[in-house]
């Protein structure tokens, strides 16, 4: 039932829920990760690793990224997504904080037009 319930909150639209993507985002990648977060100004504050997941899985993030810790995430079309937290840029061309993957994960082409994503 958790997960339903947490299915419907990811079931919203376009902005908004990339933005709860986003959000978790910090938090899946360091709960997957296996380490602790070393970059403490890249956490995100009510990060929901949980609910992240579910919209992982919801938005289709895996069938291009590899994300360790989602098992439907195994996509070799975009880079793998291990060690994000560790990583000083998005896209190679912002820095990784959490106000610039938000943007990314909402517009990314206006970070990187023509890009893929």
């Amino acid at each position: 039932m958790r997960i339903l319930g947490a299915l419907a909150d990811v079931r919203l639209s376009g902005r908004r829920a990339m933005t709860v993507v986003a959000l978790s985002f910090s938090s899946i990648v360091a709960a997957c990760g296996g380490s602790a977060v070393p970059f403490a100004d890249r956490v995100v504050e009510n990060g929901d690793p949980a609910r992240g997941r579910v919209a992982i899985e919801a938005y289709g993030c895996g069938s291009c990224h590899l994300i360790p810790g989602v098992r439907t995430a195994n996509g070799m079309v975009g880079p793998p997504l291990e060690h994000w937290s560790e990583r000083r840029m998005i896209a190679g061309e912002v820095p990784n904080d959490p106000a610039q993957l938000i943007t990314w994960l909402t517009v990314p082409q206006s970070i990187r037009p023509g890009g893929a994503m």
